[in-house]
């Protein structure tokens, strides 16, 4: 198998995210990848550094995919219905995108991602869903781990065909979007601190 034309980072990144989508981030190794490709896995180390690097670029890769949808989904909203399309967006590139969503939950090393502004956006975007609630900190940072927590609990759960209950996934996914409006709009605010 001789080393194949035109061979880029770039477009083995592309190509692992795409074999993630199909079969788990997890089982993305550089022999499955290689025969995607259709070349040695040698070929592929004259490129990145090693699996760990290619994982890297697969979820700063999908990280940048899942903000430019997020950030499409809100644009000109704001309130209940930038928090319902955020939501709404978030949800469906973890459902569509399963392998790639799978990357972006990885931990990374600062060191891993400094060239990149990806995270930067990721909380940007999320604050700006919660600009509307006008919280301050700490009770920012709660309400966004609030958020986070729920979309990537229940799109994980949903992936995992864990909902069996007859009810509709999307009718309960609707109640709670909504039911996180209202929890943001009474947010119990911290006192600030006694100095």
């Amino acid at each position: 198998m001789a080393a194949h034309a035109g061979l880029t980072v770039d477009r083995i990144t592309r190509s692992a995210a795409d074999l993630a989508d199909e079969v788990g981030i997890e089982k993305v190794t550089a022999s499955a990848l290689a025969r995607r490709l259709g070349v040695k896995d040698a070929s592929l180390y004259s490129h990145v550094k090693s699996l760990r690097e290619i994982r890297i670029r697969v979820a700063l890769l999908a990280s940048d995919e899942l903000n430019r949808s997020l950030a499409t989904a809100i644009a000109g909203r704001s309130g209940a219905e930038a928090l319902t399309a955020f939501a709404d967006a978030y949800r469906d590139y973890a459902l569509t995108c399963p392998g790639r969503y799978a990357a972006t939950q990885l931990p990374l090393e600062p060191a891993e991602f400094t060239d990149t502004e990806v995270f930067a956006r990721s909380v940007e975007l999320t604050c700006a869903v919660l600009r509307h609630y006008r919280l301050d900190e700490p009770d920012l940072t709660d309400a966004a781990r609030l958020l986070r927590a729920t979309l990537h609990g229940f799109a994980t759960i949903e992936a995992a065909g864990g909902f069996q209950h007859p009810r509709p996934a999307a009718d309960s996914w609707q109640r709670i979007t909504a039911g996180l409006h209202r929890l943001l709009e009474s947010w119990p605010r911290t006192a600030p601190a006694q100095g």
